[in-house]
């Protein structure tokens, strides 16, 4: 088994972790529908983070053929994909009282971290760059980031519902931009 293969395992199941945390998260809410009131950001936010989490174990077979790792750069990818997963962690509701769940007052409560968790993971994914290229990502990719990295700290300082919602849509259409435009084919 070469290096890579070795490391790309702990990688995995890390972000399979995220991506049950998403869907046992919203397989509990629709078992629990009559007790949930719905609203848009945190289930756009969910979506969002399913497609962030593939998108990141799509883009690791790029670093496949690397044959020399240190601990620092196995770190920083086992660092963005632990980012991603307390992301997963946060976006949904882990249970559903008996008295049910309002999705706008769980999001209220935690969407600070949540944006924290996305900054987290954006400054993680251009350190990782730097760490493994020795170069920020090219100019395109570091622009969809540094938008992200915008998007987010203006959704902590506007709580207002419309923006909140004006946000999640935003970086829905930017994570599909992205995805679309850097990552639509693997890497052969």
């Amino acid at each position: 088994m070469d290096a890579f293969s070795y490391l790309s395992v702990l990688i995995s199941i890390i972000l399979g972790f995220s991506i049950t945390q998403i869907l046992s998260a919203t397989g509990r809410m629709i078992r629990a529908r009559e007790r949930v009131t719905l609203y848009a950001p945190p289930i756009i936010w969910a979506v969002v983070l399913l497609v962030i989490d593939v998108q990141i174990w799509w883009a690791m077979f790029g670093y496949r053929t690397r044959t020399q790792w240190g601990f620092v750069e196995f770190l920083m990818l086992l660092l963005q994909t632990v980012c991603a997963y307390m992301l997963a962690a946060v976006v949904l509701p882990e249970e559903v009282q008996e008295d049910g769940v309002d999705l706008r007052e769980y999001y209220e409560r935690h969407s600070v971290w949540l944006f924290g968790f996305l900054i987290a993971l954006l400054l993680v994914s251009i350190l990782k760059e730097v760490l493994l290229e020795g170069r920020l990502p090219v100019p395109v990719n570091l622009g969809f980031h540094v938008l992200l990295i915008a998007l987010s700290l203006a959704a902590i300082g506007v709580r207002r519902p419309w923006f909140q919602q004006a946000v999640a849509i935003g970086v829905a259409l930017t994570i599909g931009l992205y995805v679309a435009l850097l990552f639509s084919r693997l890497a052969t």
